[in-house]
């Protein structure tokens, strides 16, 4: 794959290598955004299977990114309504405990913890630890921590600021074999890193649709596996009953659902200006393949690596690091509040979490991007 920046539309002299904060909006999801605010301009033209079809293609697609049954997918407004209807639905007399890793996003943090208020559980948190091999004794940690005490297991599918690789594999498994549900969130890696649900036996997966699914704001998409098909939604929303597509017998109150995860759509799903955005965003992705992506950032941040490296910058090790996603902690000689300066001035777009600097490209990044963080690198280095 080369280059992708024609399809979007930056500032020129601007270095944006910050997806994992929000990526821009394609040409493409922009124009389909347009296109559905000018339909709003005439209603007359929104038919009724319109409420339903968009929503239908969205989930199609997404259930192909992550090896899923359509049926089980949902349309959710945010990562946090996903992850509460998750948790919503762990019963609650099993297990004493639940478990999140250190310095998670603070919505899977919030989450977890007030499920664990609520009903009167632990809440365990596994913090890494400061070894050679960090990210695998990390994953084993997290992995020996899960009993058949362990009610659930909250964890960003890779760590939402520096880019670490969890064993999901095991976890998943270990989670399984335990009887613990497992809850992932994976906005930060659906739709640059290769997932299967399936594969890693995961129960619920939350992903907010603006950064790597290339979509707009205020909407996002769930997984939930059949275990969640009988609970009960944040919403008692007229639409994810069985006979919404019926306009004229809707006061036949009915007490099933849509079939699978119907139940948890969000109210107003069909959304007639996110909905199209949304879809153009995963079609552009089915074009570029996920692991195209992948390989791409690879290929695109290895002389910056080389750079770090050798400038004394930490990284996690290359086989539990993203390549789309990873975060560098500076020297003790680097002034912090200088090398942020320098950045903004030089237009070099990053992220800062604690103590970590988050880069994370995409296929609009090219070697002129990485060249003028490199710049300030050594400018900044020993």
């Amino acid at each position: 794959m080369t280059s992708q920046k024609h399809l979007f539309e930056l500032e020129d002299g601007t270095h944006y290598l910050n997806a994992a904060y929000m990526s821009p909006l394609l040409k493409s999801v922009y124009d389909a955004g347009i296109a559905g605010m000018r339909r709003k301009l005439n209603p007359s033209q929104i038919q009724a299977d319109d409420f339903f079809s968009g929503a239908e293609d969205v989930k199609k697609r997404f259930a192909q990114l992550i090896n899923a049954p359509s049926k089980q997918i949902a349309i959710i407004p945010s990562a946090s309504y996903g992850l509460k209807a998750a948790v919503n639905n762990i019963p609650t007399a099993s297990g004493s405990h639940a478990i999140v890793v250190g310095n998670d996003f603070p919505s899977d943090h919030y989450t977890m913890r007030e499920w664990c208020r609520k009903n009167k559980k632990e809440l365990k948190v596994i913090e890494p630890i400061n070894v050679p091999d960090r990210a695998a004794a990390w994953s084993e940690k997290i992995v020996n921590a899960i009993t058949n005490e362990t009610s659930a297991v909250m964890l960003s599918t890779i760590h939402w600021a520096d880019g670490t690789k969890f064993n999901l594999k095991e976890i998943g498994s270990r989670c399984k074999e335990m009887g613990a549900y497992f809850i992932a969130d994976g906005t930060q890696s659906v739709g640059a890193l290769p997932l299967d649900v399936e594969d890693l036996k995961i129960d619920a997966l939350v992903c907010a649709a603006y950064k790597w699914l290339m979509g707009p704001y205020s909407i996002g998409l769930a997984y939930y596996s059949e275990v969640f098909n009988d609970g009960a939604p944040l919403e008692d929303s007229w639409m994810t009953r069985s006979n919404a597509h019926d306009f004229s017998g809707l006061t036949r109150y009915v007490d099933d659902y849509i079939p699978g995860a119907g139940r948890y759509n969000m109210g107003e799903f069909s959304n007639f200006i996110h909905m199209p955005m949304l879809s153009q965003g995963l079609q552009q992705l089915e074009q570029w393949g996920v692991s195209s992506i992948q390989g791409y950032c690879d290929n695109l941040i290895k002389p910056l690596l080389n750079c770090l490296r050798d400038l004394g910058y930490w990284y996690e090790n290359d086989e539990y690091r993203a390549s789309h996603l990873f975060g560098f902690l500076l020297p003790p000689n680097v002034d912090k509040k200088t090398f942020l300066q320098e950045l903004q001035i030089n237009k070099v777009f990053v992220s800062v979490r604690g103590d970590i600097i988050r880069i994370s490209p995409h296929v609009y990044n090219d070697d002129e991007d990485i060249e003028a963080l490199m710049a300030v690198l050594k400018r900044n280095g020993r």
